[in-house]
């Protein structure tokens, strides 16, 4: 397992572009959220579709590494989003992530992602991540 500030602190290394913050991580989940800036707005005044999926990819990242330690190359192997409403162009998005099962090679979660201040969701995203073998020690 790895704490906030581990999973945070690799999180920042080795993906410095991202503007996802580290919110919560423990407890098979994690919270993430993201400020949107203009550059993530599309035609209508809305969150663009593939900011939406990168946060709930981290969100699902995270959470994983929270549950299995430091694994960098746990990757997405599919991944499912419903967009539910119009997130607000002016508020951070949200994204809390449960954890449904975790194996020895597969992890699978699902996403609920919020507008900053809404109790309604503005997108749901099931995702499943390859976890590489471990090695015993």
């Amino acid at each position: 397992m790895a704490t906030k500030e581990e999973v945070a602190a690799f999180i920042a290394v080795e993906f410095p572009q991202t503007k996802c913050i580290v919110k919560e991580v423990g407890n098979g989940g994690a919270t993430v959220t993201h400020e949107i800036g203009p550059e993530e707005l599309r035609p209508g005044g809305t969150v663009s579709g593939p900011v939406l999926m990168g946060v709930a990819d981290v969100a699902l990242y995270v959470a994983i590494l929270g549950e299995i330690g430091i694994v960098p190359l746990a990757v997405t192997t599919s991944l499912t989003i419903n967009f539910l409403r119009k997130p607000a162009a002016s508020k951070s998005v949200i994204a809390m992530c449960k954890l449904m099962k975790v194996g020895r090679a597969l992890a699978v979660g699902e996403v609920s992602l919020y507008s900053e201040g809404s109790i309604e969701p503005v997108a749901h995203v099931v995702g499943t991540y390859s976890i590489p073998p471990r090695r015993e020690s």
